[in-house]
């Protein structure tokens, strides 16, 4: 046990499947072992290099052995899948894990802290909250259509319609349908309401965290795009440069170059979707209502000029990304650039 230089955790809920290393690469053991097990023999190990897939309980694992004085780094799996050999068995993914921690231009991913899953735990709720309400609000304009019934598009239109719906004695609904409508009107509401109380416990959140704070005075930045920034990557320094985080969350454009012959593509659309699509979504708002005399303003017109109003959007995300990466990762205030003279 003393000659394991590194050592590769295949993760399972109950099961873990362990590879040690040597210095030379050469498999001293293979060992399957409970959560408990685990433990007390990570803690017998002397200091050596841990590899494991960044997936779920990970980031608490790694924790865990981090505070055992062991250098743990997690890897995206996608990373790890070109080292796994012949066929597919937990050993073998263990191995390919512990194969793949040794490459020094491995990509790793930086463990999360409570506070981090904590975050990201409200983001995922308030996720399954809206597409919950989605699912409902979809039902309802579908049972309405086959009864010739229709609302113009938009959320906010169709909830004052629908409490005028129920009292219309003229309109063609049946009794059982207006009470099926009902329910679901019920569950709409009650779903707006679980929207809002964890909508406010992120606000209150971006309010009090220091980093977060200084991302909300970046145009396009609100509380729902700085708290999910945060809970993803921190301080930002698990990334050298604001490209590379722009890059991660699939902002920059997909290559298919070969022959020296570089072919650029749409954007990549990697990474964590929900963060992009936040950043979208900031961008677009931000598109709509900054002043363009300043700041990003004429950069923006310039590009609208030559480019399609959506392209555009996604450049603006993608510049706001990188502004995002410089304030966090060096701790510093958002500067907005200085306005043009007349």
């Amino acid at each position: 046990m003393t000659e394991v230089a590194v050592v590769g955790i295949d993760i399972g809920k109950t099961s873990f499947h362990l590879i040690g290393l040597d210095v030379a690469g050469s498999i001293q053991w293979k060992k399957k072992l409970s959560r408990s097990q685990l433990m007390r023999h990570m803690a017998a190990l002397p200091r050596c290099l841990v590899g494991m897939e960044a997936c779920c309980g990970a980031h608490h694992l790694a924790r865990e052995l981090s505070a055992l004085d062991h250098d743990v780094r997690l890897m995206a799996p996608q990373f790890v899948k070109p080292f796994l050999k012949s066929n597919k068995n937990d050993y073998l993914d263990a191995e390919a894990i512990a194969e793949a921690v040794q490459r020094p231009t491995m990509r790793f991913v930086p463990a999360k802290s409570v506070e981090q899953l904590d975050l990201q735990a409200l983001h995922r709720v308030r996720e399954r909250l809206v597409s919950r309400r989605t699912a409902v609000i979809n039902q309802i304009r579908a049972f309405l259509l086959e009864r010739g019934i229709v609302f113009r598009a938009g959320r906010q239109h169709m909830a004052r319609e629908m409490p005028l719906l129920f009292v219309d004695e003229r309109s063609t609904l049946s009794s059982r349908m207006r009470t099926l409508l009902q329910r679901l009107w019920e569950e709409w509401q009650t779903l707006d309401q679980d929207i809002a109380a964890v909508t406010k416990d992120v606000e209150a959140i971006a309010k009090t965290d220091e980093a977060c704070r200084r991302l909300l005075a970046i145009p396009g930045v609100g509380p729902l795009v700085a708290t999910a920034l945060v809970a993803a990557v921190a301080d930002g320094t698990g990334f050298k440069r604001g490209r590379d985080l722009a890059a991660w969350l699939g902002l920059v454009p997909r290559q298919h170059s070969t022959g020296g012959k570089p072919k650029l593509l749409g954007i990549s659309k990697r990474g964590n979707s929900h963060l992009r699509r936040l950043f979208i979504h900031g961008a677009r708002s931000a598109s709509m209502h900054m002043k363009r005399e300043h700041g990003l303003g004429p950069w923006l017109d310039q590009l609208e000029t030559r480019t399609h109003k959506n392209v555009a959007v996604v450049a603006l995300a993608n510049k706001i990304v990188r502004i995002s990466w410089a304030v966090l990762a060096r701790q510093e205030e958002y500067r907005p650039p200085m306005p043009i003279a007349a």
